[in-house]
């Protein structure tokens, strides 16, 4: 599922949602790399300053905005000649199955990322996933879909590129247990009563990684962890029991692999998305790269502590989805991102995420086989409830 064979020639790379922090560091890992890498499409959805910059810097063929304010608004002086600027999510899914492409590196936030996802998959194209989303959604349509079409998915996610590397290729058979490592966020060590009163400034303040607004959220609740779970499960095809998740805020161990053997293997490194970008990207080979190197003569100790799955319940609905299964996925997500939006706006506090969450989820009935347009209308469903939930 992830050999990318070794091309003679660059890698003609396409990145969704460049403009954000993993699209950024992907274009550094690009520059550290012009021999083996080029830039032939960069999509973004309002940032057309910053993507017009972009574009300058590494002369792709085509660039897309994904909002029509921001495509109409959008200076094309500032553009070089050499780019076309498209909008869309039609253009998006015809640059990313064109021939001329090889690699998709998907980062779009949300499941709004899906669609380019979806369509590279389609195409049998080499996904770097940074979108978990797309496999919270729908993970079993897209692998069995990427299998049909010997599409090659590549986990950019530090924690799954982390259980790659440990695994080597090994079976999942060999595998006791997979353990994702945690932050634990701004909060950690907080009881519930001292999160009531949380404010979405103090929610974004993440303690060691640099991150968009939901996802930062996401983390500060521990969803993150959980739609990570999801994501865990449906990329390795392990199932619940088989995964666990534990605290460490150094950010340097980035998961766990322990073997039926009793042994446990580990991936360690600063906590810089560029190392993971650059392992999907040039993958199977090694080469230096701009990712910050871990300093051993300052690393004095790596803690680890259980997740207060009290305080922050969010985690355990992953644990619940990767069980129930089939449309779960889809619901959830949806929810959160409602959650997450609704909180951000000042509408519900922040306990109130989980708690949201869990009610959609408790309302909904879970179907085994969903198709991708019925997970789409459950998406629409869940976030509609998600808009009704009143706090208590």
């Amino acid at each position: 599922m992830f050999r990318l064979s070794l091309l003679p020639h660059r890698r003609r790379l396409v990145v969704l949602g460049s403009t954000g922090s993993i699209g950024r560091s992907t274009l550094d890992v690009v520059a550290a790399h012009p021999e083996r890498l080029e830039v032939v499409g960069l999509v973004a959805h309002t940032q057309w300053q910053r993507l017009a910059e972009q574009c300058r810097s590494f002369k792709p063929t085509t660039a897309i905005l994904t909002d029509r304010e921001a495509f109409d608004a959008a200076d094309r002086s500032c553009f070089p000649s050499e780019t076309r600027l498209l909008f869309g999510d039609e253009d998006v899914v015809a640059l990313v199955q064109s021939p001329d492409v090889e690699i998709v590196l998907a980062a779009v936030v949300g499941a709004a990322g899906l669609t380019g996802t979806w369509a590279a998959v389609q195409a049998g194209k080499a996904i770097a996933l940074a979108n978990k989303e797309t496999l919270v959604v729908a993970g079993e349509l897209v692998l069995e879909e990427a299998r049909r079409t010997g599409a090659v998915i590549l986990p950019v996610d530090s924690e799954h590129s982390a259980i790659h590397q440990a695994l080597g290729g090994r079976s999942i058979d060999e595998v006791a247990r997979v353990v994702l490592t945690a932050s634990g966020g701004p909060f950690r060590g907080r009881s519930a009563s001292e999160l009531a009163t949380v404010t979405p400034a103090q929610a974004l303040k993440h303690p060691t990684w640099e991150m968009g607004r939901k996802i930062s959220i996401d983390s500060a609740t521990l969803m993150n962890k959980a739609l990570e779970v999801i994501e865990a499960a449906r990329l390795f095809a392990l199932p619940a029991e088989k995964l666990d998740v534990i605290v460490h805020p150094e950010s340097i161990v980035h998961s766990f692999v322990e073997f039926v053997d009793g042994s446990v293997l580990a991936q360690l490194s600063p906590p810089d998305m560029k190392l993971p970008i650059q392992y999907a990207l040039l993958y199977p080979d090694r080469l230096p790269g701009p990712a910050t190197r871990l300093d051993w003569a300052t690393l004095k100790s790596l803690t680890f502590e259980p997740p207060n799955r009290g305080t922050f319940p969010a985690l355990d609905l992953g644990f619940e989805v990767v069980r129930r299964g089939g449309s779960t996925g889809a619901v959830l997500n949806a929810a959160n991102e409602i959650a997450v939006a609704r909180f951000l706006d000042g509408k519900m506090g922040f306990l109130d995420i989980a708690r949201c969450c869990r009610a959609v989820l408790d309302r909904h009935e879970v179907e085994t086989n969903p198709t991708l347009e019925r997970l789409m209308a459950l998406d629409m469903w869940a976030r509609t409830e998600g808009s009704r939930w009143t706090p208590r």
